[in-house]
């Protein structure tokens, strides 16, 4: 039996239970659309931080930062795509937030897959105020196929105002014409499409819409009659002309299914001024313009990209310090494209090489150029390349995957590549594409073109995948440069020449989300170079891997010498994904003098050209061993050649070919005293797929006097502007390397 003093004390630990249990109990019950979002906000901050909101019961609201801790934000940051946490905040650090608080007193263990499993009060029972909002800042590293990005804007935009626009085309005679660049605005509300009133609407609310739909400018309109019968929902449209989005004007809304009169005016209609790439008689050869000074790299759609700029005559990135949608909108407007989808921070499209540029950038929205905004200089401990800035800009609708498609792949991003294109008499039927010649430049455009992201191969022959129908070649002779928007943008053949006839052999792709980028370390080149006259007898390895120059054959083996040109090279993976042979290891070739596999045939070229482009003497690097030497802090090696191990370059790592192991030359034993220029090409044939092959190639200006060799401004391929490249070779100094 029980005293009384204790079974009182029984039935109050057991009544406290049942109250715990039900304020801090599991949170189980999922929201109306059995959907729980998240979501970062709040400023300033980067793309992995920022105030928690969570999306439920049809409402977004905040998180309490009451018993907070690293494990609940490790769960958070799971939901937001990131594979962990690094730190929480309280106190509503990135600002206090609105709504509702839904969730107070949360305690995870760290392991659980939901913040529905943790423990809390339940679903909106807080204490809280919105000055303890709890944020967190995630490692930039995300989960693998995480899809949903979190984007940075200079305001949230209301979901439950509007969900789509677009432009209806103001006669039947323009409806099928691309792109639609005149008509009458729709927007899609939850029980359908309706329209604005034109009453107090400007021109700068025109210039946000077409912004929207992918166009920088817009043209001045008079009001036109509208004869359409229809619900006006939206009135009063009063835009400033920086938004990046049309519900983030002032407007008034009218009931929904109210049918709200127009009086004294009709739909409102806009008029948009297309970018070059886009316009109807364009030919798909117009380029944008050279003499800009700010360009998009390593993005695999057109109108995405890291933000670089030129400074002088070197190109350039942009820290994501502030970066916000109005600063991305000036890049995107200013390179003919629409207002900013996305600014992302974090090197998102890739690290940049060389300087970085600006910082702090704070743009109003309507600069003609980014380097009008104010901005700050940029110092080295300000900045790293890992926080180089990037874009998604709005690009108008064109309709081009429409003909084109993938078929007999195992999954929607791989398949034989079939066209459909119209015969001399007005018929259209689909084709497929001659396999001949096809590489990872050409199927980077068909990726792009059916909005599939970067190219992850490009196959020649495609036999082993269900065949379809479809069997007449229509394309072929295909050489892309590997940013065009279609595949006919490319160069091909008039009449079709297809060497091996058959759909077995025709082209296929299998595309990715991420693609390696890899780039040569141009000033090692340059520090490291020396000429070296080495004995015939220490090079029979190498002149049976074809390292030498031609005359090397009537040599008097194994007496006389080879004068070599050598020099290190450091090749960096500054992609978003692992740079890997095209070939498994069943497929290496072993070569029994030096005792190594080589990956790949042909890893690099080492010219020695004329002013004028002739090649005086070159060399060639295969793959003897792709590995990580080393990596940026934090990053880990996976790649190392010893035992026959598995190849390739990490992103973040680079691997270094010394100057002094075999091949790393180029064989000048027959090359007079003179000026020329040395190129490095790295990949050259396309065998890899990377996001960028316009940064493989490195020249520099060399002089050799008969007994030493002087370079000077090694640089990248696409590191000047067009202009300082065509001047380059002019020699204005001289390093001093004597012969070893």
């Amino acid at each position: 039996m029980l005293r009384g003093g204790l079974w009182d004390m029984v039935i109050a630990m057991v009544l406290w239970g049942f109250w715990l249990s039900s304020c801090l109990g599991q949170t189980t019950s999922p929201s109306q659309d059995g959907k729980i979002k998240f979501r970062l906000a709040g400023y300033p901050r980067k793309h992995n931080e920022g105030r928690v909101e969570v999306f439920y019961n049809g409402e977004w609201g905040t998180i309490c930062d009451d018993d907070f801790t690293l494990a609940n934000a490790h769960v958070l940051c799971r939901h937001l795509g990131f594979v962990e946490a690094l730190s929480w905040s309280h106190s509503a650090k990135y600002g206090p937030g609105t709504g509702k608080i839904w969730l107070d007193n949360v305690m995870c263990g760290g392991s659980e897959n939901s913040i529905e499993k943790c423990v809390s009060r339940g679903w909106g029972n807080s204490d809280c105020t919105h000055q303890e909002d709890a944020g967190v800042v995630c490692k930039d590293e995300r989960l693998p196929g995480f899809a949903d990005s979190n984007i940075i804007e200079m305001m949230q935009v209301d979901e439950n105002r509007m969900d789509k626009i677009r432009l209806r085309p103001l006669s039947g005679a323009h409806a099928g014409r691309m792109p639609v660049t005149e008509g009458v605005i729709e927007v899609k509300f939850k029980e359908g499409w309706g329209h604005i009133c034109n009453t107090g609407w400007t021109t700068k609310s025109s210039r946000v819409v077409c912004g929207m739909m992918g166009f920088p400018s817009q043209r001045t309109m008079g009001k036109k009659p509208s004869s359409l019968q229809t619900v006006y929902r939206i009135h009063s449209v009063a835009c400033t002309g920086n938004e990046a989005h049309l519900s983030a004007c002032s407007m008034e809304f009218s009931k929904a299914n109210s049918s709200t009169s127009c009086p004294d005016g009709g739909a409102a209609v806009v008029s948009c001024v297309p970018g070059p790439l886009f316009t109807q008689d364009r030919a798909r050869r117009v380029k944008l313009n050279p003499m800009s000074q700010v360009r998009l790299k390593g993005g695999a759609k057109t109108g995405e990209g890291r933000v670089e700029v030129l400074n002088g005559s070197e190109w350039g990135t942009v820290c994501d310090d502030h970066w916000n949608l109005q600063s991305a909108s000036v890049v995107c407007r200013e390179l003919g494209f629409g207002t900013a989808k996305e600014a992302l921070t974090g090197a998102r499209m890739g690290q940049g090489m060389g300087p970085i540029y600006m910082n702090e950038v704070q743009c109003r929205g309507d600069e003609k150029s980014l380097w009008d905004c104010p901005h700050k200089s940029i110092t080295a401990e300000d900045c790293k390349h890992m926080e180089d800035a990037s874009v998604i800009c709005n690009i108008p609708y064109m309709g081009f995957e429409k003909s084109i498609r993938l078929t007999g792949g195992r999954t929607q991003l791989e398949g034989r590549v079939e066209l459909l294109l119209s015969t001399g008499s007005g018929v259209r039927d689909w084709g497929l594409v001659c396999g001949d010649g096809w590489t990872s430049r050409e199927a980077m455009v068909v990726c792009r073109q059916l909005g599939l992201g970067h190219a992850s191969s490009g196959l020649r022959e495609t036999w082993y995948w269900d065949s379809s129908n479809v069997t007449e070649m229509v394309l072929s002779g295909v050489k892309c440069k590997g940013d065009e928007m279609t595949l006919t943008d490319c160069q091909h053949h008039s009449v079709v020449s297809c060497i091996r006839a058959g759909a077995q052999f025709s082209a296929g792709v299998i595309c990715s989300d991420m693609a390696s980028d890899l780039v040569l370390n141009a000033p090692l080149v340059e520090q490291t170079v020396y000429i070296e006259d080495r004995p015939l007898h220490l090079l029979y390895c190498a002149a049976e891997e074809n390292c030498l120059a031609k005359s090397a054959a009537q040599a008097n083996w194994p007496y006389g010498q080879r004068r070599l040109l050598r020099f290190s090279s450091e090749i960096h993976n500054i992609g978003k994904a692992d740079f890997r042979p095209r070939l498994g290891r069943h497929s290496w070739v072993w070569h029994e003098c030096h005792r190594h596999y080589h990956s790949m045939d042909i890893f690099t070229y080492y010219d020695l050209l004329s002013l004028n482009g002739t090649k005086v003497a070159d060399g060639h690097k295969a793959s003897f061993c792709l590995e990580d030497t080393k990596c940026h802090e934090g990053v880990s090696k996976h790649y190392e050649c010893a035992n026959f191990g598995e190849q390739g370059i990490t992103v973040g790592c680079w691997d270094l070919y010394r100057h002094d192991i075999d091949c790393q030359w180029i064989d000048i034993t027959d090359v007079k005293p003179g000026i020329y220029i040395l190129q490095v090409i790295i990949n050259p044939n396309f065998e890899v797929a990377e996001s960028d092959f316009t940064n493989n190639a490195m020249r520099c200006n060399c002089k050799y006097d008969g007994n030493r060799v002087w370079l000077h401004k090694c640089h990248l391929g696409d590191s000047f502007s067009e202009e300082a490249e065509k001047e380059f070779e002019h020699y204005p100094g001289q390093l001093n390397n004597k012969i070893s």
